[in-house]
């Protein structure tokens, strides 16, 4: 287990806005009774940085920001199991470019969505317990992972229907995985966190020969020699309760946990031993009335920014690579009171979506200034 490193306090930020961009609500949308989760901007494909898609009841909706506050409904697939609840939605593509959707939730089921046709490409069976979080290969569109309550992590190809990899095992987390990420620019690392408290930091390396294998695999793919990544490379507790989302900043790791703030840290791991190391806690962004789990956050493309919802129905929006931590904006409206599950930034930032408990979809747009 990494040790938190000593002597270096970490900065911690204001809850002062500084207002250094004013953000207004330009739309606000009901789409229907029941929770949304998942929220997620398309930034796979530069054709659609303006659409993004929500998860929520047995339903996968996708939009499009127009201009002056406009939200564009573009179509919606509505799964035959009455009973799923979607947490999670991922944009991915096939090899041949086609976009692709990929949703998961209570019933253990992946959804690979084909947005052109709005029919299912492909549907995954594999994880024992529901999902909690899908994100894609932003350098490999078609490798998606998935968090599931069944204690694992899984590798997969939307364009073969592969599972490639199982992260579970002896070193793997003792409680539901609630987070999942890829790293930015290293192909072979992932990180992932969960209710066990910890995150830990996976490498496919060794296993980078199955990976390429799925891409040219004819066979069935359940026959396919899926392996098991039965040990991290590190395991960090920077957290003491759930950790319910975390994203790779370059080599830095931005996770968020039930305790009321989003923590940047640097894991530096010893090569020699595997799963060793120390972690240097650098910043803190405080998020108040976030003490529920499974409220996640987003940063814009070039992680710049990063917001998050809560509880009570509000947004902070920090800027994250400047020290001490900027509090951006502190975003409320009167009529927004319910838990904010997800947010989403748009490529360069301007804009806010965010999906909540009641079923509502929210739209904040930058305010030009004079």
């Amino acid at each position: 287990m990494a040790k938190i490193s000593l002597g270096c306090e970490p900065v911690v930020g204001s809850l002062t806005p500084s207002k250094k961009r004013e953000y207004r609500v330009t739309n606000r949308l009901q789409e229907g009774k029941r929770p949304i989760y998942a929220v997620v901007f398309n930034f796979i494909d530069s054709r659609y940085f303006n659409v993004f898609a929500t998860a929520g009841g047995n339903r996968v909706t996708v939009y499009q920001c127009l201009e002056g506050g406009v939200i564009a409904v573009l179509q919606s697939y509505i799964d035959e199991d009455k009973d799923e609840s979607f947490y999670t939605v991922s944009w991915a593509c096939n090899i041949d470019g086609t976009p692709l959707l990929v949703a998961g939730g209570l019933n253990g089921v992946i959804r690979v969505i084909d947005a052109g046709s709005e029919k299912i490409y492909k549907s995954f069976v594999g994880h024992g317990d529901s999902i909690n979080e899908i994100k894609t290969q932003p350098l490999k569109p078609s490798l998606v992972v998935s968090a599931s309550k069944d204690e694992s992590v899984r590798l997969w190809n939307v364009h073969t229907g592969i599972c490639i990899l199982i992260f579970a095992g002896a070193g793997g987390h003792r409680n539901e995985v609630l987070s999942v990420d890829f790293h930015p620019s290293d192909m072979h690392r992932i990180a992932s966190c969960g209710m066990d408290n910890t995150v830990k930091i996976w490498s496919m390396k060794e296993f980078w020969t199955y990976v390429e294998k799925s891409f040219t695999w004819t066979d069935l793919p359940s026959k396919f020699p899926t392996k098991y990544v039965q040990f991290p490379t590190f395991i960090a507790s920077v957290h003491t309760n759930y950790v319910d989302c975390n994203r790779w900043i370059g080599d830095f790791i931005l996770s968020k946990s039930v305790d009321n703030e989003i923590v940047l840290w640097e894991p530096k791991m010893k090569e020699q031993s595997p799963g060793e190391g120390s972690v240097d806690i650098l910043q803190k962004y405080p998020v108040p009335e976030c003490d529920i789990w499974f409220i996640k956050f987003s940063c814009d493309f070039h992680y710049k920014a990063a917001a998050i919802g809560n509880r009570e129905g509000k947004i902070y929006v920090w800027e994250i690579q400047s020290s001490p931590p900027v509090l951006i904006s502190r975003l409320s409206h009167v009529q927004s009171k319910s838990a904010i599950r997800q947010t989403a930034m748009s490529f360069d930032g301007s804009t806010i979506l965010c999906c909540c408990e009641d079923g509502t979809i929210w739209r904040w747009d930058v305010v030009a200034s004079s």
